[in-house]
């Protein structure tokens, strides 16, 4: 279990860090969200992130990976790319695509560190403004991004597979 306290490193990805990404994002998304699918819809919509993906999102300028590891271990990791969510201006909009830990990592303060890189990243690439999008459901989630002051612009079906799940799209000015 990570221990609140100790030093937690937020650095740039390298593409030697994809398998652990990988690994951080399959098993917190499975953890959190596998009982709501049937398995055909969460095998599609896994089946979307392979190696070869990563890859290529990894290589293109547009996005930026940061990884928060504890003692050597990787144990979550955030994404930022261009906007592509409904609710909100195209101008000046940055998207955190993917914010994901493993669970030991919680209350441990890395969720706030990598939301820190975040938004910095945004900033850095010019945006005034951050979107993402967030499960209707996941309260924990919507809290910790209350906190930096998003707010709720509206309902976006993310589809799982054939699945649609009723998220709603958060923003704030930076």
């Amino acid at each position: 279990m990570a221990k609140p306290g100790r030093t937690m490193i937020i650095r740039p990805a390298t593409t030697a860090d994809l398998n652990a990404i990988d690994h951080v994002f399959r098993t917190s998304f499975c953890d959190t969200f596998a009982n709501l699918y049937a398995s055909e819809d969460l095998d599609a919509f896994l089946g979307q992130f392979t190696c070869d993906a990563w890859q290529r999102e990894m290589a293109d300028p547009a996005y930026a990976f940061a990884v928060g590891e504890q003692d050597g271990e990787i144990l979550g990791y955030a994404k930022v790319g261009p906007n592509k969510l409904p609710h909100v201006s195209a101008q000046g909009v940055a998207e955190l695509k993917q914010l994901y830990l493993l669970r030991r990592a919680h209350g441990t303060g890395l969720a706030r560190h990598l939301m820190e890189w975040v938004l910095n990243e945004a900033r850095r690439r010019g945006a005034q403004r951050l979107a993402l999008s967030v499960w209707e459901n996941n309260h924990r989630a919507q809290a910790f991004y209350r906190r930096y002051g998003f707010e709720d612009r509206g309902p976006y079906d993310f589809m799982v597979g054939t699945q649609a799940d009723h998220d709603r799209v958060w923003e704030v000015a930076l």
